[in-house]
């Protein structure tokens, strides 16, 4: 557990929380350390149905440690639902046993990259804004120009013969045997 939490870095946990709070509108409870406020998945939830309302139908505010970890799948529905990729997505047991914590940092910053996609969301906004497709249109006088170049990626190719490559014994040809 050491390990992975060397990975962690607190000012984008400052960062999520205080994005959390802001969209929800609530603080995150006083004295109690950020993956122990998400655990339960109730923060998570709230977040969501505030992102798009109904998203997530029902959170379990009470019951067992099953309850709580309903709330966190509920969550990770509602992100695909929201259009975060699913390989952005922590697993359960990354937040409810504390074993990845940054993994789901990186959801939640997931999650606010895909606002962008919502127009109806009028912010804030946490993390870059994702990338547009930027295609481009190449006449066929270009697409003949580029195969008749070498790449050089791998360095020159002046000079490139093998003249004067000997690999193992030379081989022996017996006539008469």
């Amino acid at each position: 557990m050491k390990a992975v939490a060397g990975k962690r870095d607190r000012d984008q946990e400052r960062e999520a929380q205080h994005w959390i709070e802001t969209v929800i509108g609530e603080k995150f409870p006083a004295g109690h350390v950020y993956e122990d406020c998400l655990r339960d998945g109730i923060l998570l939830c709230r977040l969501m149905n505030r992102l798009s309302p109904g998203i997530v139908p029902k959170i379990n505010t009470s019951g067992g440690d099953y309850k709580m970890m309903d709330n966190i799948n509920q969550f990770q529905k509602a992100c695909i639902k929201y259009g975060v990729a699913d390989v952005d997505l922590f697993q359960t047991t990354d937040l409810w046993d504390r074993k990845n914590v940054a993994l789901v940092t990186t959801t939640i910053f997931a999650v606010g990259r895909a606002c962008y996609k919502h127009p109806e969301f009028r912010g804030p906004y946490l993390g870059p804004r994702p990338a547009e497709e930027n295609r481009r249109e190449f006449t066929e006088e270009q697409l003949r120009a580029g195969e008749g170049l070498i790449g050089l990626q791998a360095g020159s190719n002046k000079g490139a013969t093998q003249a004067g490559l000997n690999f193992g014994a030379t081989r022996k040809i017996l006539l008469g045997k």
